[in-house]
């Protein structure tokens, strides 16, 4: 609630003015009016808390009216009150929205990111698709081409065969009137001889010399159609020879169809025997991880009763501190207990001085009184501490270091004897390191650690819970098995299947006795000590190895360097994850090399050693899936 001041000088009680009777308005109100419109006026709109101004403006205003009407102040201050409750719960819930919003953006961003992706691989398809299109077009074209050429060959050897079977039927022709007219002469010359007379010879020389020269001049004749023949015919293919050449390659068409079909058969059971090689890996696989775990459970159980004489209060004690608890969490009581003992006799903690290089909340020379936390009081200040923290930076629109607000937080919860419980705070998280919870704040008290980590770990609670709820159509808070893994493939994309397995086991081992469906509310349930189940904490074990896995695969991505450039990081991340957009890559470059945003590309050399420290003490993790998955 805001502090309530006095009247200014120049505002004073209408009831007393005996002017104020005289004029349509009372005196005192012209004055808030006036008081209003000047705090108004003087406000600069365009900062970005302007209405709060003009609201506290008013509240003022307000302020001033209960105190001047007291008999009606006491339902005005309450109507008041009322008001600024309702406020504080809007404001509350505004901040509880600003995480999904910005969640929404990102998921928005990573949607469009695949889209361009998917449409950049269809286009490069479709140029491929066009290139062949366009080769086959020419082989038609060129095909045609030959077939033409072809054709008029064909044509052309037809016309010559015609006019050959033209010429040789007429040499045929002439060669049988040749024929006739010899057997004629043969003839005449038969019975030439019949009448010859005595001492003739039988023979006409004249004829034989006329013969001889005419069968010598067909004999020229005839070898030169034969030479002229054997030059235009030399390399034409019989028919015959063609028809068998021919029947022979259909033959090896059909072979060739054949073989291609028990080819595609045999790679069609191939793939199949393939993929089901790979689902009996699987198989074997998760028998293997089954068989490893029932062989470490398997071990015998401890007698825990035996804690009892060890205890301080004995066994009734140790039956209130160890009731339905799990061996995990019983052997953390038993150290707990061993811690708080080992403290009992310590009455003081020396101070550590009052040097530069001492933080400031331990700033102090003397002994202090030891308070003697328990865990279980330590676990509770330390929520209480980031439940005021998120909050108070959220309001104050800036992100205030983990030292200075533990140093304004209890400077303002226990005031004077605030370097008391930092020294009691600080040395109790030094006892308690093995806790998950008090480590991490620890961690990131002393600068060892980032706060973006443990918001991670409450923006990846959040995010898997809303999948979780938006699955549960009967809002029951049970979910089947089926849809149980399927909301976790849908809000861990990047996780493998032996991950989201390992994941369901934990959620079915916490729930404890079978059951149909999955009650995933109690999953997020905290123990009566406050602390979150084994399905939380398997959840935030995996994120931590996927970062570790994600570093050294940026870190093998870089070779042998020792001396690590800003643009060498920026090359491993980029081949590493593609997905990763651009400023969530300068806020890991700005973190590892410790050099703000306007001068990173001036950043000298870093050792590599170092530059990897700093980026597993914040938040990283990949973007999109992995090139070994691709």
């Amino acid at each position: 609630m805001q502090t309530v001041h006095s009247a200014p000088d120049h505002i004073m009680h209408g009831c007393e003015d005996e002017r104020a009777r005289t004029i349509s308005k009372p005196r005192f109100l012209e004055q808030l009016e006036s008081y209003l419109k000047k705090e108004i006026q003087s406000i600069d709109i365009t900062k970005p808390n302007a209405q709060e101004l003009k609201l506290q403006a008013y509240r003022e205003v307000f302020e001033y009216f209960i105190e001047d009407f007291k008999t009606y102040k006491p339902l005005l201050s309450a109507i008041k009150n009322e008001y600024e409750i309702t406020l504080a719960c809007h404001r509350e819930q505004i901040r509880a929205l600003e995480p999904l919003k910005t969640m929404l953006v990102t998921v928005s961003e990573q949607c469009e990111q695949k889209i361009l992706a998917l449409r950049d691989a269809e286009r490069s398809e479709i140029n491929t698709l066009k290139q062949e299109k366009v080769k086959l077009l020419k082989c038609i074209d060129k095909i045609k081409e030959e077939q033409i050429h072809l054709q008029s060959q064909v044509k052309k050897l037809q016309d010559e065969l015609a006019a050959e079977y033209l010429r040789y039927r007429n040499e045929y022709d002439a060669r049988k009137v040749l024929v006739s007219d010899i057997n004629e002469l043969r003839y005449q010359h038969e019975e030439m001889k019949q009448f010859r007379l005595p001492g003739d010879t039988g023979e006409d020389p004249v004829k034989l010399k006329v013969a001889l020269k005419m069968a010598r001049e067909d004999l020229a004749k005839v070898q030169i159609e034969l030479n002229q023949m054997k030059a235009d015919y030399g390399d034409v293919v019989p028919r015959r020879n063609f028809e068998a050449l021919e029947k022979n390659y259909n033959n090896l068409i059909e072979q060739h169809e054949t073989i291609q079909k028990d080819y595609s058969h045999v790679r069609q059971e191939y793939d199949t025997l393939l993929e089901v090689h790979k689902q009996v890996q699987a198989q074997r696989d998760k028998f293997h991880a089954e068989l490893e775990q029932l062989k470490r459970s398997s071990t015998p159980r401890p007698d825990w009763s035996r804690c009892a004489d060890v205890i301080t209060g004995g066994a009734e004690r140790w039956a209130s501190l160890a009731g339905g608890l799990s061996s995990n969490e019983l052997v953390d009581v038993l150290l707990r207990e061993i811690a708080d003992k080992g403290v009992k006799e310590e009455e003081y903690i020396n101070g550590l001085g009052i040097g530069n290089d001492i933080p400031l909340y331990l700033r102090y020379d003397g002994q202090i009184k030891h308070m003697k936390l328990s865990q279980k009081d330590l676990f509770n200040i330390v929520k209480d501490i980031w439940k005021e923290k998120t909050p108070t930076d959220q309001q104050a629109s800036k992100h205030s270091s983990m030292p200075e607000f533990f140093q304004s937080y209890l400077q303002t919860k226990y005031g004077s004897l605030a370097i008391d419980w930092a020294y009691n705070i600080y040395e109790s998280c030094q006892r308690h390191e093995s806790d998950e919870f008090i480590n991490l704040f620890f961690s990131i008290l002393t600068g060892k650690m980032d706060e973006s980590v443990y918001h991670a770990q409450i923006s990846l609670m959040s995010h898997l819970f809303n999948e979780l709820t938006s699955s549960d159509t009967a809002n029951n808070g049970i979910l089947s098995n089926k849809e149980f893994r399927d909301t976790l493939k849908k809000a861990f994309p990047l996780k493998n299947d032996s991950q989201i397995q390992e994941l369901i086991k934990t959620a079915e081992s916490q729930l404890g006795t079978p059951q149909e469906g999955i009650n995933y509310k109690t999953l997020f349930a905290e123990n009566k000590e406050g602390r979150a189940g084994a399905f939380i904490t398997l959840l935030r074990e995996q994120q931590t190895i996927e970062k570790q896995d994600y570093l050294n695969e940026v870190r093998r991505e870089l070779g042998n360097v020792r001396e690590l450039k800003v643009g060498d990081l920026r090359e491993a991340f980029h081949s590493t994850d593609p997905s990763m957009d651009k400023q969530t890559l300068e806020s890991y470059l700005c973190y590892a090399f410790q050099t703000p945003k306007e001068s990173l590309e001036h950043a000298s050399p870093r050792d590599i050693n170092t530059v990897f420290q700093r980026l597993l003490a914040m938040d990283v993790k990949r973007q999109g899936p992995s090139q070994m998955e691709n």
